[in-house]
């Protein structure tokens, strides 16, 4: 029989955990890879507690529980995990790691699962604890699949070649230049194990995460221009080998530690920021050097080829066809009140996949209604869904995976009947100058993230207000959504890569925003490609942004007498682009709605 409660699930994991002789276990939100997302079969903390978000983690004692989660999840946590068994706790005040010196006996042995927790958290655990006199155990199999009946298998989908094409780069060109580096720094050997990374390195997608065209495997890669994959064998098909060719040994996914094991006197470069501890342990164990260094397929990966940038353009320009098919519906349906936030998700679904190159959505939609909308992070799903409410603000982040490129775009409206209140509008006017700000700003080359990011937020900063995420994240071609290393956002904030400098050719977010608790949220996001400035007698290199995502923006919540020249002719510029590009894309009523939002401020 299996259990249904998360009652009788974490009294399962107690049973199991005492069986073992440990005093507590730490689930976190991961897999063996530190994926942002993760697959069905590594989802242990939703099983566990209930909690859908997508970052978080939880602490099991004896005698009592807690979960962590960040401000972005404070009224999520409380709707979906039952207070009565875990303790809110909120990050950065405390951590796992804290609370448990805080809480459990001197004495105690805590479990982790060393493929689930990066390095540098275990050894940071390890030394405090070591003050309160507990030990941190490194446990061999996780307690919870012990207990979790019904766990879903690993995905079997196939590994599948990505063209030169797209890609821009062979595989082989990209082994040659990591070899390069390896050779240059004196090691051996490196191990690649961001999901990402590896599909990049081998111009490989996969279906093994939802949203995110992924295998689940790793590359050791050799300083001879070698490389070997480990990937479990069902996925691997004839043609993905002969994409590989010779200089690429396929072996099991199951080949790896003991692979890893075999590297004895061998020197070879992990990043601690993507490698679970596990692997660690496991070159330790067989006697390499172990060196800690950077991936080094993530500044190449960031920095897109021509290629990938057109290919960018191009998903661009059909993603913006879809989503300005959908402002139209939903500026005709929602106002009656009978639409809702799934609903709405399903609907711009359907317009994306009108396309025949769309593969999958980037992430899931948040589709945002009222005071949900002043959740940046809010997903929704079948407890939380609420009729778009007429007379009110509705907000729809959203994406598209293309073989040619990944979208993310958010588009804040008005859904009438009325107009927003003069707040309202003013909220968002204010978001969109600090959008136009960004968007125009020109900065030397290699300027960091974060140098930037006061421009995106000066005009809500004059007025006293302020948004609690970063500004912008890079995006991948045909990957991850939320790729490093750059990032637009406060300098020594929560988020990394607001020190890392922009280059050209780099993607990032633009996506300023303003949220009233309760009462409704403003946010407006576009995709921009670094590219030089063309700042004729400059001394030195210039950056600027060329926008990429091209889909109108609500006129109806803007005070143009708020707006200088210099912002309403970027409106207008701007609009004359998304007409350019996709009016031969639309017509009918749709046509008729894109000319009249594309019109003049």
């Amino acid at each position: 029989m299996l259990m249904q409660t998360h009652e009788a699930r974490l009294s399962a994991l107690r049973t199991e955990l005492e069986k073992r002789d440990l005093d507590g276990f730490v689930v976190p939100i991961s897999d063996e890879h530190m994926s942002e997302y993760v697959g069905s079969y590594a989802q242990r903390l939703h099983w566990l507690t209930g909690f859908g978000g997508s970052a978080g983690s939880a602490v099991v004692l004896k005698d009592k529980a807690a979960m962590f989660t960040d401000g972005r999840y404070t009224v999520q946590v409380r709707e979906q995990v039952d207070g009565k068994l875990f303790d809110y706790e909120d990050v950065p005040k405390t951590s796992p790691a804290k609370w448990i010196a805080g809480n459990a006996a001197k004495g105690a042995r805590i479990g982790y699962d060393a493929w689930l927790h990066g390095v540098e958290w275990a050894e940071e655990a390890e030394k405090l604890f070591a003050k309160r006199g507990i030990e941190l155990v490194a446990v061999d199999g996780n307690p919870i699949d012990a207990v979790w009946a019904d766990r879903p298998e690993p995905s079997s989908a196939a590994a599948v070649p990505h063209e030169d094409r797209f890609a821009g780069r062979s595989s082989a060109d990209k082994r040659a230049a990591i070899a390069d580096w390896l050779k240059e720094e004196g090691y051996d050997a490196t191990v690649i194990t961001a999901l990402d990374s590896v599909a990049w390195v081998l111009n490989m997608r996969g279906a093994d995460i939802a949203n995110t065209p992924v295998a689940l495997s790793y590359v050791v890669a050799h300083a001879d221009g070698t490389a070997e994959l480990f990937i479990a064998g069902e996925k691997v098909t004839p043609e993905l080998v002969q994409h590989f060719g010779n200089a690429v040994t396929v072996r099991e996914r199951s080949d790896f530690e003991p692979a890893l094991q075999g590297l004895k006197g061998k020197t070879v470069a992990v990043d601690p920021k993507h490698a679970v501890a596990g692997i660690f342990r496991a070159l330790e164990q067989g006697g390499a050097k172990v060196v800690r260094d950077a991936d080094p397929a993530v500044l190449p990966k960031a920095i897109k080829t021509p290629e990938e940038q057109q290919g960018h353009r191009d998903a661009q320009a059909r993603d913006g066809a879809a989503v300005a098919k959908y402002l139209r519906w939903i500026e005709e349906n929602a106002p009656s009140g009978e639409i809702d936030e799934l609903t709405a998700a399903a609907k711009l679904r359907e317009f994306r996949g009108l396309s025949a190159d769309l593969k999958d959505t980037s992430f899931d939609t948040i589709s945002a209604a009222a005071g949900h909308a002043a959740l940046p992070h809010y997903k929704v799903d079948e407890d939380s869904n609420i009729p778009i409410p007429p007379s009110s603000i509705y907000l729809c982040d959203s994406g598209g995976q293309y073989l040619d490129g990944t979208t993310d775009i958010t588009r804040t409206v008005w859904v009438g009947p009325g107009e927003p209140t003069a707040e309202m509008i003013d909220r968002n006017t204010r978001v969109l100058k600090g959008h136009i700000e960004l968007a125009l700003a020109t900065f030397p080359d290699e300027t960091t993230g974060g140098a930037l990011d006061v421009l995106a937020r000066m005009h809500l900063w004059q007025a006293g207000m302020d948004y609690g995420h970063g500004t912008g994240h890079g995006v991948g071609s045909y990957l991850s959504v939320h790729e490093g290393p750059q990032r637009i956002s406060k300098p020594g904030g929560a988020f990394p890569g607001t020190e890392t400098p922009l280059r050209e050719g780099m993607i990032l977010s633009n996506e300023p925003g303003y949220y009233k608790a309760g009462e409704y949220g403003i946010r407006i996001e576009n995709l921009v490609l670094c590219v030089d400035a063309g700042i004729e007698g400059a001394e030195g290199k210039f950056l600027g942004f060329e926008t990429l995502t091209l889909v109108p923006l609500d006129r109806r919540m803007v005070d143009k007498a708020m707006l200088t020249d210099r912002e309403i002719a970027w409106w207008n510029d701007y609009h004359a682009q998304v007409r350019e590009v996709l009016a031969p894309q639309l017509d009918g009523a749709d046509l008729e709605w894109l000319e009249r939002e594309c019109r003049s401020l």
